[in-house]
């Protein structure tokens, strides 16, 4: 079993919860996984290695990660708004909007599937 595959639970936490600027490489039989996340991520991330390696001794990974400008990633879908976005993650419209104009051009058309940044609240 390669390391990748060792700590595959925590990669895919990564990958799923939208950790940014994700890097994964193996060097000198130690797994380097770096990224930036949300605190609530970086949680989960460190969580599943315990799982994994509860004593913390086999000494073949490298976790770094980093704390991001955003609290989670958030999936639109059907029948969403900025505003009924917001509401829900007690946040206002024109954060989001803000912390997404790479993604959202016009914050009155968002599409299901777009991925977008929950600022902190």
């Amino acid at each position: 079993m390669g390391l990748q595959d060792k700590y595959k639970a925590v990669i895919d936490i990564a990958k799923q919860s939208g950790a940014r600027d994700l890097v994964v490489e193996e060097k000198n039989n130690v797994l380097h996984i770096t990224a930036k996340a949300s605190e609530s991520v970086k949680q989960k991330m460190w969580d599943a290695y315990g799982r994994i390696d509860p004593d913390m001794r086999a000494g073949d990974l490298m976790l770094n990660v980093e704390a991001a400008d955003f609290d989670e990633m958030y999936e639109v879908k059907k029948g969403d708004s900025l505003s009924k976005i917001a509401k829900q993650y007690g946040t206002t419209w024109q954060k989001i909007h803000a912390m997404n104009k790479d993604v959202i051009k016009n914050p009155d058309l968002i599409f299901p599937g777009q991925k977008i940044k929950i600022p902190k609240p």
